[in-house]
């Protein structure tokens, strides 16, 4: 296997803590990050000069800018860059406050699209690169309760699906990772609620509220999802979907699916909008 040098958000915990620790005990490189960098202090004392680390914010775009010229300063080469921070803010669209929609998606959205415009001028000098997006089943579908973390998702899987197309006369290849349900961590630690509305009460909006509940059971071994991600960069050309988990498989079917049944039921009402065939 070859050995390559990665960078990672959101190292700290979750996907991204299993990935650099899978990575680093085969032998590749790291560039971690995440907002507290202490929490990779165990393994910078067993791996040494393997882990670079650096504290990032990625709802900080200069500091994005800063720490990506930094760890190519110091690595000389990177040849994957995984996406991995975020977090998910469930509750009614009204519910949210200001502040929280703008960290929502500052985190989620904007953050992820300042790593690819950091990082991609680099991949293009060095003839190529990898990006790999951790996205969710939720991208693709929705479920009530969680309109503005759907607006994240959605918004990345839309500009990192273009950019494939955009990137790949460079060599450089994009994956969005569609998990389902799995103990990272995800639910209960970071996932975030706001100040209920009784309105929304009974209503499928509240659904959401029971989100951090520890005995909602997840589907998929956080540790394999981690290896299957690792293992699409051994994939040429560059996967652009993996779905992990046959729960997130059962929900990205079964939502596509009936989008395209109700789009192909348009077929002849979309055609008489059409202008006149020209003479």
């Amino acid at each position: 296997m070859t050995q390559r040098t990665w960078f990672i958000t959101g190292s700290s915990s979750g996907f991204g803590r299993l990935m650099t620790e899978q990575l680093l005990e085969r032998g590749d490189r790291v560039a971690a990050t995440a907002r507290d960098t202490a929490a990779l202090d165990d393994l910078v004392r067993t791996y040494g000069d393997a882990i670079w680390t650096a504290s990032l914010d990625v709802t900080d775009s200069a500091q994005i800018r800063s720490v990506v010229e930094a760890a190519f300063a110091a690595l000389g080469r990177i040849d994957v860059v995984v996406n991995n921070a975020g977090y998910g803010l469930f509750g009614a669209a009204e519910e949210l406050t200001d502040e929280q929609i703008a960290h929502q998606l500052g985190t989620n959205l904007v953050g992820p699209i300042q790593i690819l415009r950091a990082v991609v001028p680099h991949f293009r000098e060095q003839g190529g690169g990898r990006i790999i997006q951790l996205s969710t089943y939720g991208g693709l579908a929705t479920n009530p309760g969680a309109s503005l973390y759907h607006a994240s998702k959605w918004g990345i899987e839309g500009f990192m699906e273009a950019n494939a197309k955009d990137l790949a006369p460079f060599g450089i290849g994009v994956t969005i990772v569609e998990p389902g349900s799995a103990a990272t961590g995800f639910r209960v630690g970071s996932s975030r609620l706001p100040e209920p509305m009784t309105a929304y009460d009974g209503t499928p909006a509240a659904m959401s509220r029971g989100i951090q509940n520890p005995a909602l059971p997840s589907v998929s071994d956080p540790a394999k999802v981690a290896a299957a991600i690792l293992a699409t960069v051994e994939q040429t050309p560059a996967p652009l979907r993996l779905v992990t988990g046959s729960d997130s498989f059962r929900i990205v079917r079964d939502a596509l699916r009936e989008r395209l049944a109700e789009i192909e039921s348009q077929e002849a009402s979309a055609a008489s909008t059409d202008l006149p065939p020209r003479a």
